[in-house]
Order: C-alpha cells, then sequence, then structure tokens
C-alpha cells in the first residue's frame, strides 16, 4: 500500500517509521536538530511549495532514511492510511 504525501510524491507503508505535526513537534530542541542535521546531510526532500504541515521519517530497504516534509496535516495523511487499510476512498 501507498500514501500520497504531496505533489508526486508516494511511500510504502512499511517505509514509514512517524508521521509528525511539524508545528508541534520543532518546539523540542531535539526535533529541530534533528531536523538540521537531516537537512545537511541531504536527506530532506520538500514535498511542495505551500506552507509545510508535517513531516514524515521514512526508511528504505537499505536502511537509508529520508525525511519528508509535506504540505498535508498529520491528521489528512492518517486519514488517508486508514481509508487505504480498509479499502475506503
Amino acid at each position: 500500500m501507498y500514501l500520497h504525501l504531496g505533489q508526486d510524491t508516494v511511500v510504502t507503508y512499511d517505509e514509514i517509521l512517524g508521521i509528525f505535526d511539524l508545528e508541534a513537534t520543532t518546539v523540542s530542541k531535539a526535533t529541530r536538530d534533528y531536523l538540521a542535521n537531516a537537512t545537511k546531510q541531504g536527506r530532506v526532500v520538500n514535498v511542495g511549495f505551500e506552507l509545510p504541515k508535517s513531516f514524515v521519517v521514512c526508511r528504505d530497504k537499505l536502511g537509508n532514511t529520508t525525511v519528508y516534509i509535506s504540505p498535508i496535516s498529520p491528521s489528512t495523511l492518517l486519514k488517508r492510511s486508514r481509508n487505504s487499510l480498509t479499502g475506503m476512498k
């Protein structure tokens, strides 16, 4: 199964480690440091040009971690994943 993160970006469910609310989690210095380090390492992909609302941490089968910055809210991403898993659209 796939989750659409915005624009032309989709990831498989088995790659997703976590979906996070950007505004709520960046209050923490640890989260800000994590995102800054991921950016320096070239592991951050901006999925859209609109205001970012969430970030999704994924790990592929080779163990490479990618952070997707998405304009879609975490609650909408969660609803999409639930609808996909139950076969609803």
